[in-house]
């Protein structure tokens, strides 16, 4: 297993069997979410993993509107049921493993709201 699969399999853990009442609860102004770059992991209550997404600011991702929640609530979810989990990542340097990560996280979930999912190199 390589270094950024064993990162990428520790951000999982983290991002799906975090307890959903710790994730961050959703307001419309994304108050909680921190200026940082991340992976983050959009969740239902009973559903699981809808959504799994990078960014360089998580802040400004979501302020700026984001697909998975529009097609949440065209599902009828109840904004009550779903959250983000975060994991920050300017502790882990380099600068292209943003996405190397996401791209094993994505491969190994297999979120359905996630429309493309890249494929191995």
């Amino acid at each position: 297993m390589t270094d950024s699969q064993q990162q990428a399999r520790e951000i999982l853990d983290r991002l799906v069997f975090t307890n959903f009442d710790l994730c961050l609860e959703i307001d419309r102004a994304f108050n909680k979410l921190p200026r940082a770059p991340g992976i983050y992991a959009i969740r239902h209550r009973t559903d699981g993993l809808l959504y799994l997404g990078k960014t360089n600011d998580l802040s400004t991702r979501f302020n700026g509107g984001h697909k998975a929640f529009t097609w949440a609530w065209l599902d009828l979810y109840a904004p009550s049921d779903v959250r983000i989990a975060i994991e920050r990542l300017d502790r882990w340097g380099k600068p292209g493993l943003l996405l190397e990560l996401e791209a094993i996280l994505l491969r190994a979930t297999e979120p359905p709201y996630n429309v493309k999912i890249p494929m191995e190199r």
